[in-house]
């Protein structure tokens, strides 16, 4: 049974919602462990509400992957793998690329011979990443026929349907600036290495700016792609005493280079977050394994030095007993 966060019992107006969201942040938090089991009737009594309400939200929750129904025992927080990250990180990349093509769509052809029109890119920006990503998407060059400019968005390009319809529109940067601010708050909490402060407005920031553009379905999947992402990363992450300069925190880049209309740097920013959050978790996962197997080594000696004491004992008392 999951412990108690301490807010108290849920209020009974929208109990299935909230229910979902305070059993996501405990998972989140780490409180609720990967391979945890509980039961309706726990997290009923223990939010003092009806079975109903929460059984809901725990086939909501099951739903987005967090958890898993076992018939005979309820339900138990779903265990991640490393190989499922990567996963993660590969689809939330290609989400992400998805919405930034978006916003070259429409825009004027480069004149021949200008600064980005060419379909290598800038030098200074990558078109490799180890999230395997199609390069045309992050070099700023020709991709399917879409060429971007090297100064970004003209005035009064088409755009897609999000906010970018019109570069000029003061609703953009209104929203761009809000945005922004929930990136600074994630980058004050990344650099002093507070995970759980990270994690809020990490979601907040991604979902939000994925809002920005246009499409509920593409902003409700990658915001449930991150929140997986995240809870499979916190098992390993919450182990660390210190996390301070090894948390990503360059959410207020990403918003200044969709400001700059500088698509080939939000593509290089982001690949960079990918690999970044891969190396960290890869590196954290196999250092788990390596301790794994020592403590199974050490374990297996104690044992060893364990039958050996009592094989010396019995023979001790052997030799007193034929002495006596």
């Amino acid at each position: 049974m999951p412990a108690s966060s301490g807010n108290g019992a849920v209020t009974r107006s929208t109990l299935r919602q909230q229910i979902a969201d305070a059993l996501r942040d405990e998972v989140l938090a780490g409180r609720l462990q990967p391979g945890q089991e509980f039961t309706v009737k726990e997290i009923a009594e223990q939010y003092g509400v009806s079975a109903t309400p929460v059984r809901e939200a725990l086939v909501d929750l099951s739903a987005q992957g967090l958890l898993e129904a076992d018939q005979h025992r309820g339900f138990r927080v779903h265990e991640y793998s490393l190989a499922d990250f990567r996963g993660m990180i590969e689809a939330r990349g290609l989400v992400t690329d998805g919405m930034f093509h978006g916003l070259a769509k429409g825009l004027p052809t480069a004149p021949e011979g200008s600064v980005g029109g060419s379909t290598g890119g800038s030098a200074g920006h990558s078109t490799g990443g180890g999230t395997g990503r199609s390069a045309g998407h992050r070099t700023g060059g020709s991709a399917g026929g879409i060429t971007s400019t090297a100064g970004g968005f003209a005035a009064d390009s088409p755009g897609p349907r999000g906010f970018f319809v019109r570069a000029g529109d003061p609703r953009a940067a209104a929203a761009l600036a809000g945005v922004r601010r929930r990136g600074e708050e994630a980058r004050r909490a990344a650099t002093a290495g507070e995970l759980n402060i990270l994690i809020g407005y990490d979601l907040r920031f991604w979902r939000e700016l994925g809002a920005l553009f246009g499409n509920p379905y593409l902003t409700d999947f990658l915001h449930r792609l991150r929140v997986q992402s995240w809870v499979c990363a916190v098992q390993h992450l919450s182990r660390i005493g210190d996390l301070r300069g090894r948390l990503w925190s360059d959410h207020t880049e990403v918003v200044d280079a969709l400001t700059r209309r500088d698509l080939a740097d939000a593509h290089r920013i982001v690949d960079t977050y990918d690999m970044h959050s891969l190396a960290l978790i890869e590196g954290l996962a196999n250092l788990d394994a390596e301790n794994t197997v020592l403590t199974s080594d050490d374990d297996k000696l104690d044992n060893e030095l364990d039958d050996k004491r009592e094989n010396k004992e019995k023979e001790y008392e052997g030799k007193r007993g034929t002495a006596e």
